[in-house]
C-alpha cells in the first residue's frame, strides 16, 4: 500500500519558518520525482517546488529564495523548508510523488501564516 504522509504544518507569524516533511512508503522512493503543491480554496493548485530523482530542483517564482526543497532517500522523505513566510503562503500543502505513469498524493497539511 502506497502512502505519502505530510507533517509539519501549523500556524506561524509572518516572517517565521516552518519545515514540512513528506514520508513515503510502499514505493521505491529514490526513483520518484517529488513535488510540493499548495491549494487555497477557490484558487488553482500551485506547484511550489519540485525535486527530481537526481536532485535537480525548481521553484515557483513566488517562493524562490525563501523555500528550499530537499530529499533524504535513506528516510524516504522529502522536505520543504519555508522561511520568511508571508500571509499569502497560507494554504494546504500537498506532496506528490511521480515515476513515469505512477503518481501518488498525500493527504495535505495546513499552513497558516498570520500577519
Amino acid at each position: 500500500q502506497v502512502q505519502l504522509v505530510e507533517s509539519g504544518g501549523g500556524l506561524v507569524q509572518a516572517g517565521g519558518s516552518l519545515r514540512l516533511s513528506c514520508a513515503a512508503s510502499g514505493i521505491n522512493f529514490r526513483f520518484y520525482a517529488m513535488t510540493w503543491y499548495r491549494l487555497v480554496p477557490g484558487k488553482q493548485r500551485e506547484l511550489v517546488a519540485h525535486i527530481t530523482n537526481t536532485f535537480i530542483t525548481n521553484y515557483a517564482d513566488s517562493v524562490k529564495g525563501r523555500f528550499t526543497i530537499s530529499r533524504e532517500n535513506a528516510k524516504n522523505t522529502v522536505y520543504l523548508d519555508m522561511n520568511s513566510l508571508k500571509p499569502e503562503d497560507t494554504a494546504i500543502y500537498y506532496c506528490n510523488g511521480r515515476y513515469y505513469g505512477d503518481g501518488y498524493w498525500g493527504q495535505g497539511t495546513q499552513v497558516t501564516v498570520s500577519s
